[in-house]
């Protein structure tokens, strides 16, 4: 059976097609697991898809970042309004889950 897939992915500060949101075989994060991530489920709701405390699981990726001593180069605010911009290029309308992630690259 295929894996079900997203259309769009945000991906370095922009929706890229799933295809193309890809990370370098030398990224720090596969090597290392310098990562952070939070895992928000999206409800179906009379006015449409919300994200469960969606506001907090992001401050919490930024707290766990500081702790971590990585920088993310985007604020909490757009990475709220990132996670809406996904849930609607996808058409998550039933609910889903989503999963905000910030990765130690390759180089800088």
């Amino acid at each position: 059976m295929p894996l079900k897939t997203s259309k769009y992915i945000w991906h370095d500060g922009k929706l890229v097609p799933w295809e193309e949101a890809t990370v370098h075989v030398l990224s720090h994060a596969l090597h290392y697991g310098s990562s952070v991530f939070e895992g928000v489920r999206v409800y179906a709701t009379p006015r449409g898809p919300v994200g469960f405390r969606l506001t907090d699981h992001i401050r919490r990726m930024f707290h766990s970042a500081k702790v971590y001593r990585m920088k993310i180069p985007y604020t909490e605010d757009v990475l709220v309004e990132a996670s809406k911009e996904v849930i609607r290029a996808n058409d998550l309308l039933n609910g889903a889950y989503i999963r905000p992630i910030a990765y130690r690259g390759y180089g800088e």
